[in-house]
């Protein structure tokens, strides 16, 4: 399930360099049996190895720089419990341990001894602490870009339960030389006591502890720049916590002497963070192989706790703990041999946005039991054991193997939001999940996997454009928000279950002036979830448009009326959203789409841009208007990309040509899947009230007439699901000839018309029905334009036309004074011919009067 990428191998990446010198030197050889005991914040991995006769050597490796560097020996056999190197490599801490030293002493030694080195030369060395208890040291790397410092500053944490960090002024001497300025008078403060758990995040800088003068609380030191420190956080913590247990540390380094009982009997918790503002507590009491396996995550920035048990297998026997680490915006639990279970920290409303696995799917590759896992920006594994480093990431291929095996439909939801939300703009990922939606054309039974593809999608590139949390609360995640009721299969984790409970707030004790960064994300958060709490559903939901959009389409259909002021500014965000369409792969174009003419489609992508930004602009006003404005058109402008990049998809897959379709061919066996795939994305955005891309409709339309039987595409008018729009039946009026079948066709096409667009089409058939259509319409825009002064025709005594011929003399009057007066409508399109109107009016008057059947 996860790629474990090595960066590092002790064995490879530095003792086969020491053995190649040592055999071009003819030196003793060293020993193999290096030990990692530290990864610095710039890189840097510090190590030790044995060399014979009796000497202990301390060497670091940079990552970056991909360098072995030796830096300090020892001429005796040392156990290294715990090493640090400053910023600038002058200073050198170790802890060791003395349990080896022969016995016999009149006075107890202590069993470890905390240094202080000169490195740059090598000078002095200063005794920092001798105490009985674990020392663990770890200098301050305050702003990366900084080199020259004078002043260094060392943490020690002691495992009896206190924090000590010592200031260290630095001086040049010789213009190479660094040493302490004043090595007996070193300044020291306590920071924190009375602990017995601690964790160190070099990448951020923070210490956070847990103390229990009353009851378990956690804490948390900022170090600034300045290397001052401050409680910023705390919050009080339930835990069964045991007088006598044994300090725990987290990141900070590995002691291969500890004795692995005590450290496997300690508290199992760590702290997660992001730069987004969240916060993770993970935690698990000791594991008992008769019992069921529990673990707990409290989501702090979320407010609220939820503790997992997952049934232990028949037979099953534990070798190792629990281990939880970071991958993006997922905790990951994995026990080794048990299961896998990627917990989604942004989307915790429902178990199935989070991925469960278990047996041999659920294994992580060469680690062993006691592998360490440290908190850096990705997942960052060291096995002491073995000597190496791995860099985890969540693998795609798996993850698309689940999609395609037989499986429950929450196990393939969780599994396509990973792909999309997690992976990040992949091609060949799309591509492939794009082949699977084309495979599984219909929905799942539990939800609709087109709809998950574009939501999840749009979510991701939101998230990438404005990386904090609540910008995107308030953005929809998946259609399963609109269901009102879900299957139980997606409420579920099969042989999983979980409690959550309310998580006590958070205090925040840094002055203002210091909360920024993380600390002012993670405040607001949790204060929004007072907001939240207050305001139900703050998640912008589609299906709210449609009492407004079904308004619009009704406004749409009236007949020469002024558009009103709210469908002028719809327009104007249409205008804005395809201005960034149109600038999209001008020179790649796949897919005959053709943004004429679509009134629906274009207000609907208005009326989304008007709802979004009205929603955001009244849960989200710390973003601002402008911001704000520009997410929301960029959004929707996305939503059309997607459905374009489907499109895209399809017409490869099925090695369409990009050509301009004619109604009066047959469509191939290929067309008919693009169809029915076409078909499918608008059922399921109209499902969601979302817009298409102008011209969408007209390429389905033609699609239909060439794949469907006449009969079947009118059906498919009659129930919506083919809209005619003006280009299609401007098509179909010049692409088919005037056969009877044809005839047909456009006369029921015709009378399905509203009055405007028929009155356009008209002009396009060159048949007798549509000419006498034409007439009639000219004659009665001039009769509509007939002022009524003057006297009538039938006052005047000068007429010459018969009585029996009244009705058409008086028409041929009315006609003859109006069109001396009127412009021609018909100018620059086509001459009227003056006979023809004359018959046809005498043709309706005679049927009028009775004198010749209709």
């Amino acid at each position: 399930m996860l790629n474990l990428k090595k960066t590092f191998d002790l064995q490879k990446d530095v003792f086969s360099h020491i053995l190649r010198n040592d055999n071009s030197t003819g030196k003793v050889k060293a020993e193999t049996n290096g030990r990692i005991h530290n990864v610095e914040r710039d890189g840097g991995i510090l190590y030790s190895w044995k060399e014979t006769p009796g000497t202990t050597r301390i060497g670091k490796y940079d990552l970056n720089t991909k360098v072995h560097k030796l830096l300090y020996v020892f001429d005796e056999d040392v156990l290294v419990s715990s090493c640090s190197l400053n910023k600038e490599e002058t200073l050198l801490a170790v802890s060791l341990s003395q349990r080896s030293k022969k016995e016999g002493h009149l006075r107890p030694v202590p069993k470890f001894l905390t240094l202080l080195i000169e490195i740059q030369p090598i000078n002095n060395t200063k005794v920092l602490k001798a105490v009985d208890c674990t020392v663990r040291v770890q200098f301050l790397y305050p702003e990366p870009g900084k080199r020259l410092v004078t002043e260094s500053h060392l943490l020690l944490i002691v495992e009896d339960g206190y924090v000590e960090q010592f200031h260290i002024p630095l001086t040049k001497l010789e213009g190479y030389r660094v040493v302490i300025l004043n090595p007996e008078g070193l300044a020291k403060d306590r920071i924190a006591e009375e602990l017995f758990w601690v964790q160190w995040d070099g990448e951020t800088q923070r210490l956070f502890y847990i103390t229990s003068r009353e009851r378990p609380i956690v804490k948390c030191l900022q170090f600034y720049p300045d290397c001052n420190c401050e409680t910023v956080f705390e919050i009080p913590v339930d835990l069964a916590t045991n007088p006598f247990m044994s300090t725990r540390f987290v990141n900070l380094g590995c002691d291969y002497y500890k004795d692995d009982k005590v450290e496997n009997e300690g508290l199992n918790l760590v702290m997660l963070t992001s730069k987004t503002g969240s916060m993770c507590m993970c935690y698990s009491q000791h594991l008992c192989a008769n019992e069921d396996i529990t673990y707990t995550i409290a989501f702090v920035h979320r407010g609220y706790s939820r503790t997992y048990t997952v049934a232990r297998e028949e037979g099953f026997t534990f070798n190792s703990r629990i281990l939880f680490f970071q991958l993006g915006y997922y905790i990951v639990v994995y026990l080794a041999d048990c299961f896998l279970h990627l917990i989604n920290a942004r989307q915790q409303d429902l178990p199935c946005y989070s991925l469960f696995l278990s047996g041999a799917s659920a294994r992580l590759g060469p680690l062993s039991p006691g592998c360490l896992v440290l908190t850096f920006p990705w997942a960052t594994f060291l096995d002491p054991h073995i000597g190496c480093m791995y860099w985890a990431d969540l693998s795609s291929p798996v993850l698309l193997q689940l999609l395609r095996q037989p499986g429950p439909d929450a196990q393939r939801l969780a599994a396509l939001h990973c792909l999309l939300g997690y992976m990040g703009p992949d091609p060949e990922m799309e591509r492939q999940v794009v082949d699977w939606i084309c495979e599984s054309v219909m929905p799942l039974e539990s939800f609709d996997q087109i709809q998950e593809f574009m939501l999840a999608s749009l979510y991701r590139t939101v998230y990438e454009q404005s990386p904090s949390l609540d910008n995107v609360e308030v953005l929809p995640y998946s259609s399963l928000f609109e269901k009102k009721d879900l299957s139980d299969g997606l409420k579920l984790i099969p042989g999983v279950r979980f409690t959550s409970d309310l998580l006590p707030p958070p205090l925040f004790r840094g002055k203002a002036q210091n909360l920024q960064g993380y600390w002012e994300e993670l405040q607001w958060n949790t204060e929004r979830m007072k907001y939240f709490e207050a305001v139900p559903n703050p998640r912008f939901r589609t299906s709210a448009m449609w009492a407004e959009w079904t308004g619009l389409q009704a406004e749409l259909r009236l007949e020469g009326k002024k558009p009103s002021q709210p469908l002028r500014n719809i327009e104007e965000n249409t205008k804005k959203v395809l201005s960034l369409v149109d600038t999209w792969q001008l020179d790649k174009k796949v897919v005959p789409l053709v943004h004429n003419e679509d009134h629906q489609q274009r207000a609907l992508i208005g009326l989304m841009v008007d709802k979004l930004r009205e929603h955001m602009n009244r849960h989200l006003p710390r973003l601002g208007k402008k911001p704000i404005e520009r997410l929301v058109v960029s959004y929707v402008a996305k939503l059309l990309k997607l459905v374009r990049h489907l499109l895209e998809a399809l017409w490869g897959k099925n090695k369409l040509e990009l050509v301009v379709l004619s109604v009066a061919q047959q469509g191939s066996a290929s067309e008919w899947g693009v169809f029915h795939m076409m078909t499918r994305i608008l059922e399921s955005t109209a499902g969601l009230c979302l817009p298409l891309p102008p011209g969408y409709h007209t390429l389905l339309s033609v699609l239909g007439m060439r794949c469907l039987p006449r009969y079947t595409f009118m059906q498919y008018v009659d129930h919506g699901l083919l809209q005619l729009t003006e280009p299609f039946i401007s098509r179909l009026m010049t692409d088919l000839d005037n056969s009877p079948d044809n005839e047909r066709l456009k006369f029921c096409i015709m009378k399905r018309l509203p009055e405007p667009m028929e009155q356009k089409i008209c002009q396009l058939w060159d048949h007798p029905i549509t000419s006498a259509s034409i007439s009639r319409g000219y004659v009665k825009e001039l009769l509509e334009k007939r002022k009524t002064k003057g006297p009538t025709f039938l006052d005047s005594e000068k007429s010459s036309c018969s009585p029996e011929f009244l009705p058409l003399a008086y028409l041929a009057k009315i006609l003859s004074d109006v069109e001396s007066q009127a412009l021609n409508p018909f100018e620059g399109q086509e001459n009227v011919d003056a006979k023809f109107v004359e018959e046809t009016a005498l043709k309706q008057t005679m049927i009028l009067l009775g004198l010749e059947d209709k």
